[in-house]
């Protein structure tokens, strides 16, 4: 079977690049775009290359990457800026391939295996969109060519910026099992570590191992990290389907100031589910599990999760049991610098309930009925013509 043409196509310092066209005076000095100090959301988001060769990393704290380099300059972000941009790449990318799979604002794979015929191998598709890219938007892109994602992922990050890397069926074992195993796709920190103290440290280890080691180490993604080290990755480029249901849904706030009573996660909590009730009524959805997020103000992060036995969708329900998964699991050992909580497990409108004998159900029906009122009030008049008096300001 002839194989698969594969591209993984990433936007440089994406951020960094999209507003530095807007700040050209900039483009020789070391500029990061970072998050609000004020809101206290001061990491770095995005640096460019001369940011990068002075250390400044990712998610790092603006003091940190300061210290690293005094000269650098921080720009906000711009988002709606962002998506116009992403989505004129992903309008380039249209011109090779209707198969084009996002994976995030910055990153797409492409299957171009039936291009070739009009627009020549895969490296010179892979060029033709690099030069489209840096003509028609100003910034350059990174792209990696392979016979699967895995692989093609992998070459993206290869060579940076605006540079084209292959990796073939021939010369995977040179290039790819000599690279750290951190490299490899879904590995990260705390999988690293775990392979790391088994003395499993370069990809091609992992082609050693046995499966049953990997699964003790693992579970089941160790068996797909073998076969995705061993190039037998044959997952499909999927484009998005309007209709395709989002996994999870949720959002965590940091406020102005640290979290200290219960009230104030309350407050947060009802916020947070409205804006998930509200997608899931759009979506026609139930949420099974509850994941609970919390960040103390040493910045250690905790995440508590509950499954229900009866899915909900109503935001008032979702608060409690939110709040209930929090009073069990939080000892209020330090204040809080932020706080949040994410629905998985999401069900469809036809998911069977379980019947509670002690009446509970009776109350969440009552609920549901409520929610669905608000919601068509907000539907006909807006959605600040309601609000709740928890989120009324004082």
């Amino acid at each position: 079977m002839k194989d698969r043409i594969i591209l993984h196509c990433d936007l440089n310092n994406f951020f960094a690049s999209v507003s530095l066209l807007s700040n050209p005076t900039l483009y020789d000095m070391p500029v990061a775009v970072c998050g609000s100090v004020e809101a206290r959301h001061g990491i770095v988001l995005a640096k460019n290359e001369i940011a990068k060769k002075f250390g400044v990393k990712t998610a790092e704290a603006i003091w940190e990457a300061k210290q690293k380099c005094p000269d650098l300059v921080t720009l906000p972000p711009d988002y709606k800026k962002y998506h116009e941009y992403s989505r004129a790449a992903q309008k380039i990318y249209a011109r090779y391939t209707d198969l084009i799979e996002p994976f995030g604002i910055d990153e797409c794979w492409l299957d171009v295996t039936g291009s070739t015929m009009l627009f020549g191998s895969g490296e010179q598709i892979a060029d033709k969109i690099r030069r489209d890219i840096k003509h028609e938007l100003g910034i350059t892109i990174s792209v990696g060519v392979s016979f699967n994602k895995v692989f093609a992922k992998l070459g993206s990050d290869m060579k940076k910026p605006d540079a084209i890397t292959a990796i073939s069926r021939e010369n995977f074992k040179q290039k790819v099992w000599e690279l750290p195993v951190s490299d490899l796709l879904f590995v990260g920190k705390s999988t690293a570590s775990k392979l790391n103290e088994s003395g499993i440290f370069t990809v091609g280890d992992i082609t050693k191992c046995d499966d049953a080691m990997l699964t003790r180490l693992l579970g089941k993604a160790g068996a797909q990290l073998k076969c995705y080290a061993l190039g037998e990755d044959n997952s499909p480029v999927t484009p998005p389907r309007d209709d395709d249901m989002p996994k999870s849904i949720g959002r965590t706030i940091t406020p102005p100031k640290d979290i200290t009573t219960r009230d104030a996660v309350w407050k947060i909590y009802i916020s947070v589910a409205e804006e998930i009730s509200q997608i899931l009524h759009e979506k026609n959805l139930y949420a099974a599990t509850i994941q609970v997020h919390t960040r103390d103000t040493n910045l250690k992060t905790k995440e508590y999760s509950h499954t229900l036995t009866n899915p909900l969708n109503t935001s008032i329900l979702l608060a409690r049991e939110a709040m209930k998964i929090f009073e069990k699991n939080y000892n209020w050992g330090l204040p809080l610098r932020s706080v949040g909580f994410r629905v998985t497990n999401l069900k469809g409108d036809n998911v069977a309930f379980q019947q509670d004998v002690f009446g509970e159900e009776t109350d969440n029906e009552k609920q549901e009925i409520i929610e669905n009122s608000i919601l068509d009030l907000r539907k006909k008049f807006g959605n600040k013509s309601l609000k709740r008096g928890t989120n009324c300001d004082d």
